[in-house]
């Protein structure tokens, strides 16, 4: 059986971070977008990684932003020193990351107001937030230098977080999949039908698809499989939902958890008529996450799916 298509449509850590879908560009952008905004605040900035650009040869740096309030402080803390709900929260989430720096920080007064632990997984950078008992809060925003302290959007149209213009420059056309890509889908998951496809940065192609549940399966530009992970827990009939028509809660729990998000695409979930949940694709920073709620709105889990 063939598979069907549906068209519906910062601390220095490392030295080199490679995007190859945007041109460099540091002019900021004054365009209006339709997807979620960066924080026109920054404050308890970090400098997190040097990104260097193919095009043009120049380099800036990136900055986790909004890590502690103004006037307030961080300190280095070793990994063993953070509350042990932490290191709980980030097997289960991050499995097999590596721990790459961590920070306990403090507010005016010197009061302890939690800690920012940055991990690597996947190949990518991830600030984030949590309570001076280990609670995870967030998923940190990342700016780029061109774009600190000027109180904008946190892009722009050829630096690293480009997609943020609501342009989803990282979505393709199900037809422009590439051959080895397609061919590999369909051969090995042939009862598949395919919903939504995009590309990341290292060139991973994300297909969103449909055999009784959602999968979201990475596969390599050469054609071969990195994972596929399951995403709804149950077997419902699956309707897309557009960003605009999402619960407002929904709206809410992503702008405070994962700010600077980039909406990718979103489905509800029915049995028996009734909706029993939804699944949002988002992107934040340079990271792709699925985020489950049940029927009102209220946050059920969250995975990464690259």
């Amino acid at each position: 059986m063939k598979t069907k298509i549906i068209y519906p449509c910062l601390v220095m850590l490392s030295t080199v971070f490679i995007l190859s879908s945007c041109k460099k560009d540091v002019t900021s952008s004054s365009k209006t977008t339709s997807t979620t905004t960066s924080s026109t605040s920054v404050t308890g900035s970090i400098a997190l990684t040097t990104l260097a650009s193919t095009s043009t040869g120049t380099t800036d740096t990136i900055y986790l932003v909004n890590c502690f309030p103004p006037h307030g402080s961080k300190d280095s803390v070793a990994f063993i020193a953070l509350p042990s709900a932490i290191s709980t929260y980030l097997t289960a989430n991050y499995s097999g990351y590596t721990f790459e720096k961590a920070f306990k920080t403090t507010d005016s007064l010197k009061v302890a107001n939690g800690f920012v632990v940055i991990i690597k997984y996947n190949g990518n950078l991830i600030g984030l937030k949590f309570s001076t008992s280990g609670t995870f809060e967030n998923v940190l925003e990342q700016k780029d230098g061109a774009n600190m302290g000027h109180g904008g959007m946190g892009w722009h149209e050829g630096g690293p977080f480009c997609d943020r213009d609501g342009k989803h420059r990282d979505t393709i056309a199900l037809s422009a999949i590439p051959t080895a890509v397609s061919t590999f889908f369909t051969t090995t998951y042939p009862k598949d039908t395919l919903l939504h496809a995009f590309v990341t940065p290292d060139t991973t192609y994300v297909l969103i698809s449909k055999d009784t549940v959602l999968y979201a399966t990475n596969i390599t530009a050469a054609g071969t499989l990195i994972n596929r992970i399951k995403v709804a827990p149950h077997n419902g009939k699956f309707a897309p939902v557009a960003q605009a028509n999402l619960l407002a809660s929904i709206t809410t729990y992503l702008t405070a958890t994962y700010p600077g998000y980039v909406f990718q695409n979103a489905f509800s979930e029915s049995s028996k008529g009734s909706i029993i949940g939804y699944s949002v694709f988002i992107t934040a920073n340079s990271t792709n996450y699925i985020i489950i709620f049940d029927s009102t709105g209220t946050f059920v889990s969250a995975k990464v799916v690259h």
